[in-house]
C-alpha cells in the first residue's frame, strides 16, 4: 500500500478529515468529531501509521506481527503504530485503519 492509498482510504471514512496540528508533513486523520483516528507522514520510509486500538486487541497483535509496535509519541496502551510493507497485509492494515475510526467517530442514535 503506498501513502497516498492509505491517505485516500482514510479519507474515504464518513465525515474524516486531514489536518496538521504538528508540522505539515506529519497527516493527522480525524472523524467528524474532531478526534483522531490516525496519524501518518508522507515523508516516512518505510511509511508507518499510528491508530487507536483497544488494549486487549492492540496486545495481541503485537505479539502476533513484528510490524505493530506500541504507539509512537502516543499513549503505548491505546495507540499502535504499523509499518507498511511488513508482515501486516494491506486488507489488514484498512480493517485497524476502520476500526480506529470506530472507536472514536461519533455514536448515530437509534
Amino acid at each position: 500500500m503506498t501513502w497516498k492509498e492509505l491517505r485516500a482510504y482514510c479519507l474515504s471514512l464518513p465525515g474524516a478529515v486531514e489536518t496538521f496540528p504538528f508540522e505539515p508533513t506529519v497527516s493527522v486523520f480525524k472523524a467528524a468529531n474532531s478526534k483522531m483516528f490516525a496519524v501518518t507522514a508522507e515523508s516516512s520510509v518505510p511509511i508507518d501509521i499510528t491508530v487507536k486500538c483497544d488494549p486487549d486487541i492492540g496486545e495481541a497483535l503485537r505479539t502476533t506481527y513484528q510490524s505493530i509496535v506500541p504507539g509512537y509519541h502516543l499513549n503505548k496502551r491505546h495507540w499502535i503504530t504499523i509499518t507498511l510493507g511488513g508482515d501486516v497485509a494491506d486488507e489488514r492494515v484498512r480493517e485497524l485503519v476502520l476500526d480506529s475510526y470506530q472507536l472514536v467517530a461519533p455514536k448515530v442514535g437509534k
